[in-house]
């Protein structure tokens, strides 16, 4: 999968956003606390550990969603070059916002403090990222798998 140039060039906005992803995982895993990034009932509604909302968002839980997530964040950095660092930005921002708050809106609806932790990781972004990646990519080449 070719994404255009090499490297981050022309796209420091990605750039920050994975050294600041891969180091924030890489800090909490030294520390044997990369399960605790999640959000849970407690933290937020019970103890107020809002700083958990921040953390959350830019921390891997496990070493494999940091290599897969962080090379995911790698290769949607052509959007960044497509419509700038500033729009990129307002995405990312905002895209953050959104999956942060529904988190909240989920874990308030469920209230269940002890069996729901929602997975830590900028999902959010990935996954908003994929729309964008649909609409103006091309498909190179179509296939059947069994006639489907």
């Amino acid at each position: 999968m070719s994404g255009g140039p090499s490297g981050f060039h022309n796209a420091p906005v990605t750039r920050a956003f994975v050294l600041l992803t891969a180091a924030l995982t890489i800090f909490f895993g030294i520390q044997g606390r990369s399960s605790a990034i999640g959000l849970s009932y407690q933290d937020i509604f019970k103890k107020l550990h809002l700083w958990k909302l921040i953390t959350s968002v830019f921390g891997f839980s496990s070493t494999p969603e940091l290599v897969f997530g962080l090379y995911l964040l790698y290769y949607f950095r052509i959007f960044e070059r497509q419509i700038g660092s500033n729009k990129y930005s307002v995405f990312i921002l905002f895209s953050v916002i959104v999956s942060s708050l529904l988190g909240i809106l989920a874990l308030a609806f469920l209230k269940d403090p002890a069996l729901y932790v929602l997975a830590s990781g900028p999902y959010g972004v990935i996954f908003s990222s994929f729309l964008p990646f649909y609409f103006d990519i091309p498909v190179s080449s179509r296939f059947r798998i069994f006639g489907i």
